[in-house]
C-alpha cells in the first residue's frame, strides 16, 4: 500500500512540475492564461471497516484550473492588434463561411491577402455588422457574426451637387462700379475676392470651381438712407476660356462665367436675407445661391466636361454652411473663408484603420470618406474556467463552460477593447519559480518514501 501512495506523490509532484513549467515556458505568449494544478487525497473504506484506523490512499490530481486573471497591456503600433480590459474573448472561424468557433484573449491580428482581419494562424475574427454611417450594430447575436474584411477603396465616386461657402469679406474694400460686365477673371483689378473649391464629376474626376465677389457701390447713392451693402458674385468652372486666345477675359455674357445673385449686409455686418431689401432680388426668403446648370456643364459640345462624364444634378453654390448656422458676414477684417465645402467623392484609397473600446470598425479614406465596416464580436461564458483549451491560447465550449453569450464591448459585463495592444501573459515568473523549487521538494521527498519502503520490503525479504 505505501509503495502506491508515494506512487501517488510522485506522480502528484510531477503533473505541478509540468503545469508549473509549462507556465513558465509561455510567459511572452500573448494572451496566454497560466493554470494551476490541484488536488485531492484518496480515501476508500468500506461500511463493514472501521475509520478511525484507515490510512489515505494518496493523492489524485483533481483538475487543472485554469487562471483567467488579467494579464498587463503591451501597447504596438499596429491598429490591428487588440486587447480586452475586463471579461470576454474574441470569436474566431477556421475559415469564412464556417460557424465552428473558437475564443481566445490572443489579438495579435492583420489582414490576409483577401484584406480580411486573421490572427497568425489564418483563422478569421468574426464582427457584427453595422451601419456604415453611424455604426450602429443591427444584432448582436452569434448566429449573425461575419468576417471582418476592411476595403482598400471607398467605393465609386459621388458626383457633387451642392457647395457651401460661408466667409467675411472685407468691409474696407473700395467698390466698384455696378457693371457686372465690367468683370474679369483675368483681371484682379475688377473683384475684391476669391477662392475655390475641388468639386467631381460622376466618374470622379476633380475639377476647380472658383467664387468671385466683387464689392459695388450703392443703387442709389444720392440716398443717404440707403446703408446696403452688396455684393455681386461669380463662378467659373475650371476658369474655361482663361487660356482661350477669344477668351482671354471672358464677361459674364461669354457663356462661360456664372453670375449668382447678390449678397447684403446691414451696417453691422451681418447677412440679411434678400426679402429683407426692396431692391434686393426676391429668392422666396432663401439664402442667394450661384446655380451651374447641369445641362450646360453636361453639354457634348461645351468645354465644360470632355472626359465622357456628367453631372446628374445642378451644381449649387450655397452661402451658408450645410447646417444652415454659418451665414456669410462683412466686417471690417481680412477676406476669410469659414466653411467650405461639398458632397462629392472621387474614390478613395484606404489611410488608417480605427477601433474604439465598443469594437466598432472604422475606415478612413483618401477621398476625405470614412465608413464604419464593423464591430468587433465579444463572447463571454458563465464559467470561463469550463473552457477546452485547443491550443494556439484558443479555447473551445465545453459542457461546464455553458453557452457562448454574445456582445459589444465596453457595455455591461463586458470588457473594453483596447486597439494598438497586446495581452500579455498572466503568469508571474516569480511565483512559478517559488512554485517549481516547491513541486521539486515534493516530488524529491515522495522519492524518498517509495525508497525507504523498498528498504524495509528488503529487509523482511532478507529475514531468515
Amino acid at each position: 500500500m505505501s509503495f502506491n501512495i508515494a506512487l501517488s506523490g510522485i506522480a502528484a509532484a510531477q503533473k505541478d512540475l509540468d503545469v508549473t513549467a509549462n507556465n513558465i515556458a509561455n510567459v511572452n505568449t500573448t494572451g496566454f492564461k497560466e493554470s494551476r494544478a490541484e488536488f485531492a487525497d484518496v480515501y476508500a473504506t468500506s461500511i463493514f471497516a472501521s475509520g478511525r484506523t484507515k490510512v489515505g490512499d494518496g493523492v489524485t490530481t483533481s483538475l487543472v484550473a485554469q487562471q483567467f486573471s488579467q494579464g498587463s497591456l503591451q501597447f504596438t503600433n499596429n491598429s490591428l492588434d487588440l486587447a480586452i480590459t475586463g471579461e470576454g474573448f474574441f470569436a474566431l472561424t477556421p475559415n469564412r463561411f464556417s460557424q465552428d468557433m473558437t475564443y481566445t484573449r490572443g489579438g495579435a491580428f492583420k489582414l490576409d491577402k483577401d484584406n480580411f482581419i486573421v490572427d497568425n494562424n489564418g483563422n478569421f475574427l468574426q464582427g457584427f455588422a453595422v451601419d456604415p454611417v453611424t455604426g450602429e450594430n443591427q444584432s448582436v447575436s452569434l448566429s449573425t457574426t461575419q468576417p471582418i474584411s476592411i476595403p482598400t477603396s471607398a467605393g465609386a465616386p459621388r458626383a457633387t451637387s451642392q457647395i457651401f461657402l460661408s466667409m467675411n469679406v472685407d468691409s474696407r474694400s473700395v467698390a466698384q462700379d455696378r457693371d457686372p460686365d465690367l468683370f474679369r477673371p483675368g483681371d484682379r483689378s475688377t473683384y475684391t475676392h476669391s477662392t475655390s473649391v475641388t468639386v467631381y464629376d460622376s466618374l470622379g474626376e476633380a475639377h476647380i470651381v472658383t467664387t468671385y465677389f466683387r464689392k459695388i457701390e450703392k443703387a442709389n447713392p444720392a440716398d443717404p438712407n440707403e446703408t446696403w451693402n452688396e455684393w455681386q458674385t461669380f463662378v467659373m468652372f475650371n476658369e474655361v476660356g482663361r487660356d482661350s486666345n477669344a477668351q482671354a477675359n471672358p464677361a459674364p455674357g461669354a457663356n462661360v462665367v456664372f453670375q449668382g445673385n447678390s449678397i447684403f449686409f446691414d451696417a453691422n455686418g451681418n447677412f440679411i436675407l434678400p426679402t429683407d431689401p426692396p431692391s434686393a432680388p426676391l429668392l422666396s426668403g432663401n439664402v442667394p445661391r450661384v446655380t451651374l446648370p447641369n445641362n450646360v456643364l453636361n453639354d457634348v459640345a461645351g468645354e465644360y466636361l470632355t472626359n465622357g462624364a456628367q453631372f446628374p444634378r445642378d451644381l449649387v453654390i450655397n452661402f451658408r454652411d450645410a447646417s444652415g448656422v454659418r451665414l456669410p458676414t462683412q466686417f471690417a477684417s481680412a477676406f476669410d473663408v469659414s466653411n467650405l465645402s461639398q458632397d462629392g467623392a472621387t474614390v478613395g484609397n484606404l489611410t488608417g484603420v480605427d477601433i474604439d473600446a465598443f469594437g466598432k470598425v472604422l475606415a478612413s479614406y483618401s477621398n476625405g470618406d470614412s465608413a464604419y465596416l464593423a464591430q468587433v464580436t465579444m463572447v463571454r461564458f458563465a464559467n470561463s474556467q469550463g473552457l477546452k483549451q485547443v491550443g494556439n491560447t484558443s479555447w473551445k465550449q465545453s459542457i461546464t463552460s455553458g453557452e457562448p453569450i454574445s456582445g459589444q464591448g465596453n457595455t455591461g459585463t463586458f470588457g473594453a477593447i483596447n486597439s494598438s495592444a497586446l495581452e500579455q501573459s498572466n503568469v508571474n515568473l516569480t511565483t512559478e519559480l517559488v512554485d517549481l523549487i516547491s513541486a521539486q521538494r515534493n516530488f524529491q521527498a515522495n522519492s524518498r518514501a517509495l525508497e525507504v519502503n523498498s528498504s524495509l520490503q528488503q529487509t523482511i525479504l532478507q529475514i531468515r
